[in-house]
């Protein structure tokens, strides 16, 4: 099956959900981020910024009880919710117990960037998956590895609820068991047989992203620089992909525009800074601009 090329002129014809004029911040949506650690508590703080760039209404961060306060001074727009840590940095599953009440309150979930302790974070998304089971989920980063570890491992995994995975190509090829190589060579094969395996909604980013449905319709995008391969434009991107999520976007879509953004940033940045040298915390900025042009 071809691939349809993500281009403004496709974005122009696919508009994302608007508000109504006098809607408030619960019509425009709410979005609970599940992320950070002591070691990475800016991760969920790149995060949160670049979705309320995108337009989130309201925001529920979720992360570490060590780090909670600084993220709370950081981000006050949000709610912030300390969660119980485990030894190595992670979330105790029991963290469900305190996100259960937003089961049913929240449109779009973001849960990995800046986790650690992967088998901390599969035992928790193996409880939050279906405790979220009628938001938008969006995973990332290490939330991605519940994929490697079902509670059954004999079982293969698969999700039977609406999920976007955001891996880059090292990401992908550990969660298939390839080589990076592999993925590399052949980046439209593997995120399709990855949809497939999995029934997930798979974007594999790099400079050539390739965005693949489970039924093997697929988007692909080229574009942006060598500077957004940098710390913490992942986190962004995820942020961006979530906070469109949350407005009411289906998530094939909030990818397919969040890539675009995101690539659209890069852009922008170089031109003021170079290629090289412009920070991840700066591409938020550049969001409702993008959005307001590639609507128009």
């Amino acid at each position: 099956m071809p691939a349809t090329q993500i281009t403004p002129s496709l974005l122009r014809s696919w508009p994302l959900p608007m508000p109504r004029p006098d809607g408030d911040k619960d019509v425009r949506g709410h979005l609970l981020i599940v992320a950070g650690s002591a070691e990475m508590p800016g991760a969920i703080i790149l995060a949160a910024t670049a979705a309320l760039r995108a337009g989130t209404g309201k925001l529920t961060l979720a992360t570490g009880a060590s780090v909670a306060t600084q993220v709370a001074i950081a981000m006050p727009e949000a709610r912030v919710i300390g969660l119980d840590e485990t030894a190595l940095g992670g979330f105790r599953h029991e963290a469900q117990y305190q996100l259960a009440p937003l089961a049913g309150k929240v449109d779009a979930v973001l849960v990995g960037p800046g986790m650690c302790d992967t088998a901390a974070s599969c035992e928790l998304m193996r409880h939050l998956l279906p405790l979220f089971a009628g938001s938008r989920m969006i995973l990332d980063a290490g939330a991605m590895q519940v994929v490697r570890k079902p509670a059954q491992l004999r079982s293969p995994f698969t999700f039977n609820q609406p999920v976007l995975l955001t891996p880059h190509a090292g990401e992908l090829a550990q969660l298939m068991g390839l080589s990076k190589d592999a993925v590399l060579a052949d980046p439209h094969g593997c995120a399709v047989a990855a949809a497939q395996r999995w029934h997930a909604i798979v974007a594999l980013k790099g400079a050539l992203s390739v965005l693949a449905m489970p039924d093997g319709s697929t988007w692909t995008h080229a574009g942006g620089n060598v500077g957004l391969a940098i710390s913490g434009s992942g986190d962004t991107l995820a942020g961006i992909i979530a906070g469109l999520a949350a407005r009411g976007a289906p998530l094939e879509q909030a990818c397919a525009w969040g890539i675009a953004v995101h690539a659209l940033a890069g852009d922008q940045l170089a031109l003021r800074f170079g290629v090289l040298g412009y920070l991840a915390r700066e591409i938020p900025a550049e969001i409702p601009a993008l959005l307001r042009h590639l609507a128009a």
